[in-house]
């Protein structure tokens, strides 16, 4: 698989303490409920695909967050272990947002480190 760029839990903390990032739980609707990082608006990955091509008031409507812009800087997309989140930003970036990033540490180091 191509690398994707990632971004590395300080960073994160910052892009987030600023509001400069937006997170996407990629994991199931289970998982997310039963904890994920605060703010994150969860997209199971199975959906991902549809849920990025979506006009952006279906979008609204279903997820009750605004959809990102193509160009809009630090989309960051994670999963429980890493590896969801890195075929997430993949799929992103493919369809033309160029912000997108992987948090490679995933929710377990989040957990962790700020649980």
């Amino acid at each position: 698989m191509a690398g994707v760029p990632t971004v590395a839990l300080p960073e994160l903390r910052l892009l987030l303490s600023a509001g400069r990032a937006r997170l996407f739980d990629v994991r199931s609707r289970q998982e997310a409920a039963a904890g994920t990082i605060p703010g994150a608006v969860n997209i199971p990955v199975t959906e991902l695909q549809r849920a990025l091509q979506m006009e952006p008031t279906a979008f609204q409507a279903l997820y009750s967050a605004q959809k990102p812009r193509l160009d809009e800087e630090n989309l960051v997309f994670f999963c429980q272990m890493g590896k969801r989140g890195q075929q997430a930003t993949q799929l992103a970036r493919a369809l033309g947002y160029t912000g997108a990033r992987h948090y490679a540490g995933a929710y377990r180091e989040w957990l962790q480190k700020m649980g």
